[in-house]
């Protein structure tokens, strides 16, 4: 017979449960307690009669990292930052549509090589900057954008120009973050100014809610109810809002480090250095094309010059390296890049993607060894598993890399006979546009005969913006920047509109280079109104307006293919006389005085030399480049 075992009692087993119920419910006390800032607040204070805010904490950050100027249109969400700005010597500069504030923003990080600073305000003062977020971000452009925000108690409740910021700019930006308390503001935007610069450069997000920018007293008023409600629910509501306030301010003041962190920049492995010396030295016809990155910082402009000089390779120059090696160099190779990379043994791209722009890779021939440098891993091998393989694919840096594959090759040279046949090819391509600017029109300019004016009256000290199809595809061909960092084109993304932006960034950056802008009509479209920006600002740019009244470059396709110009057309509109409206100088030119064109440029120097921006009204005849005629 079975003795069935005692049954252990039930009293026994209730101490436990007691104890990991206390404990679970002091660990969800404690929890809450944290999340409260309730053990925060007892080690930092909050300083209530400070009359200070966060924008000064931003202010400090931006100095410290040497920023000098902050675009931007105002707001009411942003005001702060850009008072305390002003307090500390940046230049605050309001335009008039957003997106120039960022692309302004751009051009000053291409042409300084630090971090542009752009602010706006929330809701639809953020969404008017995605066109030009996103062309930062194929361009590798340090673009810091600073945005305003609905408060952090307010969000997702209705507030006035709150929407999901951040899942907007996500996709665009390779840093994004929402500042909630006030003592985080610093910490962020280092961050995010670090991140910005390093690996592959591009534009970053920090979003900054209205009450974590506005003093303590100004917040308490907006979020503390005046009067002490009744009740237990009345009294429990304004106890978590008065703790929520102190948790925004606790430790706001307090010293923090403000100075720019580490950058990580990567850098080619010695080993695949040595392996393209070894490929490039038994190369007979080498052929190097330089992007943008070759241009990045740290490696200097002038030191990436020298090194190419010494290399002695023939070189294409596209995106920001156009104008490394000055006017008229003899490594330069302007015109015929297909035919040239068809002949080519060995290429070398140098910061530059094979996307459309090199049709996706199959311009190369299939017995070219081909060595790719490019930060970006991605973009280094786009295409590559379809049109073209890489003998050797190094990702890094690519100034330093020219630096090291010069040294690694010692001064070897190269048979001259291989950069004749590319300079006689130039040449031949040259005299095709010489007698297209000889080429008579029935009404207005020929625009090939004015552009080669404009480069011959052109100065050393010039930067060149170009926004725009049809006039500025041709001014490509045409017009030579005079150095390094000297012209300023959207990149990749193919952006209308950048003109006036980019003027505006050049001009600040470099107030002793004339900034000469060259437009096309249509292009002009975006920037005529930043005109008044130029004025108020006193900032003396030069634009070129190359008026053929249409968007040529889309008719010409489009009208052949579809039979019909519609939406094509436009008029010749006194885009001079519009600038004058808005306070700048205004010229036309036209068949009129077309024998006074270098006049008229010269008189546009002056008026910007007296510090007036000017707008140059050109007149001109559509000219199709694929069989040289020019119509009217």
């Amino acid at each position: 017979m079975e003795i069935p075992e005692a049954a252990a009692p039930v009293g026994s087993f209730f101490p436990f449960f007691l104890l990991l119920a206390c404990g679970t419910l002091v660990a969800a006390l404690l929890g809450a307690a944290h999340r409260l800032g309730l053990f925060y607040q007892l080690l930092h204070k909050v300083d209530k009669a400070s009359i200070r805010h966060g924008g000064e904490n931003v202010a400090i950050v931006l100095r410290a990292h040497g920023v000098r100027f902050v675009f931007t249109l105002v707001g009411g969400h942003i005001s702060p930052l850009l008072v305390a700005c002003e307090k500390l010597g940046i230049r605050v500069v309001d335009t008039r549509h957003e997106v120039t504030a960022v692309f302004a923003a751009d051009a000053t990080a291409r042409l300084s090589g630090t971090v542009g600073v752009a602010a706006v305000t929330a809701g639809p003062g953020l969404t008017n900057t995605v066109t030009a977020v996103k062309n930062a971000q194929m361009a590798h452009s340090p673009v810091l954008l600073l945005g305003g925000a609905a408060s952090t108690l307010l969000q997702n409740r209705g507030a006035l120009q709150a929407v999901d910021q951040l899942s907007l700019f996500r996709p665009l930006c390779k840093f994004c973050a929402s500042v909630r308390r006030v003592r985080d503001i610093v910490p962020t935007l280092r961050a995010a100014m670090a991140a910005a610069q390093s690996g592959t450069p591009g534009p970053v997000f920090v979003e900054l809610p209205i009450d974590v920018l506005y003093p303590y007293f100004m917040v308490q008023k907006e979020m503390v109810p005046a009067k002490p409600p009744k009740g237990l629910v009345g009294r429990a509501v304004s106890w978590y809002l008065e703790n929520y306030l102190a948790n925004l301010f606790a430790g706001a003041w307090e010293p923090q480090p403000e100075g720019p962190l580490p950058l990580d920049i990567p850098q080619a492995a010695p080993q695949q250095v040595q392996r393209c010396v070894e490929i490039l030295s038994r190369a007979k016809r080498p052929l190097m094309v330089l992007g943008s990155q070759a241009l990045l910082t740290p490696t200097p402009a002038d030191k990436l010059q020298a090194a190419v000089e010494t290399l002695g390779v023939p070189c294409f120059l596209g995106g920001m390296a156009r104008g490394l090696l000055g006017r008229n160099h003899p490594l330069h190779i302007r015109q015929n890049r297909s035919a040239a990379l068809k002949k080519a043994d060995v290429i070398v791209l140098a910061g530059t993607v094979c996307d459309f722009r090199l049709s996706y890779g199959r311009v190369f021939s299939s017995s070219s060894k081909i060595i790719i440098i490019n930060r970006n891993r991605e973009e280094m091998l786009l295409n590559s598993d379809i049109f073209w393989k890489p003998q050797e694919a190094v990702q890094g840096d690519v100034g330093s890399f020219v630096l090291k594959l010069v040294e690694g090759l010692q001064g070897q040279t190269w048979a001259p006979d291989w950069v004749e046949e590319l300079q006689e090819a130039d040449w031949q391509k040259e005299q095709t546009f010489r007698e297209k600017a000889a080429v008579p029109v029935a009404q207005h300019l020929n625009p090939v005969r004015v552009l080669q004016l404009v480069e011959e009256t052109l100065p050393d000290n010039s930067i060149l913006v170009v926004d725009g199809g049809d006039f500025v595809g041709t001014a490509a061909h045409l017009v030579q920047p005079r150095g390094p960092l000297c012209w300023l084109d959207p990149g990749a993304f193919g952006t209308l509109g950048v003109g006036a932006g980019f003027a505006l960034g050049a001009k600040l950056c470099r107030p002793d280079a004339e900034v000469w802008c060259l437009f096309g009509d249509g292009a002009f479209g975006y920037s005529l109104i930043e005109f008044d920006t130029f004025v108020r600002h006193k900032i003396p740019v030069m634009a070129l307006v190359g008026n053929d009244a249409g968007w040529t470059q889309i008719s010409r396709e489009q009208v052949p293919c579809l039979g019909s110009n519609v939406a094509c057309g436009l008029a010749y509109t006194d885009y001079h006389k519009a600038a004058m409206g808005l306070g700048a100088r205004g010229l036309l030119l036209s068949r009129e005085n077309e024998d006074q064109v270098v006049e008229v440029l010269h008189n546009a120097q002056q008026q910007c030399r007296d510090g007036h921006p000017v707008v140059v009204n050109i007149l001109i005849g559509r000219t199709d480049f694929r069989d040289g005629s020019i119509a009217v």
